[in-house]
């Protein structure tokens, strides 16, 4: 359950950071942060990640429900697993797809807000959602890591008691 509990936490957080930005700015307004670095500004995106394939709105629909689905499946497969670095990042993936499904389902468009600027160059602006979805799977694939030197670690000691 509490893995749920998180996924639930990642999903208000996005909700409710959209939902501020939303509510309380105008389409394309700033408010610098940290200088031109860190800008939060109002913007919204029709498209998935980085503004890639906009305006597939039926697609990211259903390609998000079977994500879902495959995630809760997945998470109730691996949560009572000695290693929580995998159910804690199918987690964070879960509530930051739910976050961005709920808003292409209502509205057609993500609210993204986090504006990084690195001298000319501005990174492409996301939300809550698209940062835990990007640790998520960050983590997944440090769980994958590792869990190949467990399971190497492990056939190590295996041959090293048949040689004995």
């Amino acid at each position: 359950m509490v893995y749920y509990i998180l996924a639930f936490i990642v999903f208000l957080l996005d909700q409710g950071t959209k939902y501020l930005i939303a509510t309380r700015m105008e389409l394309r307004e700033e408010i610098p942060v940290i200088g031109n670095f860190f800008v939060i500004t109002s913007h919204r995106n029709s498209g998935a990640a980085f503004g890639i394939l906009q305006d597939q709105r039926w697609f990211f629909i259903v390609v998000t429900l079977i994500v879902v689905v495959a995630l809760i499946w997945y998470l109730q497969k691996v949560k009572d697993t000695p290693h929580k670095l995998l159910p804690v990042a199918l987690s964070l993936v879960l509530g930051g797809a739910i976050g961005n499904f709920l808003d292409r389902a209502l509205t057609g468009e993500v609210v993204d807000f986090v504006q990084l600027n690195f001298g000319s160059y501005t990174f492409p602006i996301f939300n809550i959602a698209d940062s835990a979805i990007c640790i998520g799977v960050g983590l997944i694939i440090v769980e994958t890591l590792l869990e190949g030197r467990r399971e190497k670690a492990a056939a190590k000691i295996e041959g090293n008691e048949h040689h004995e």
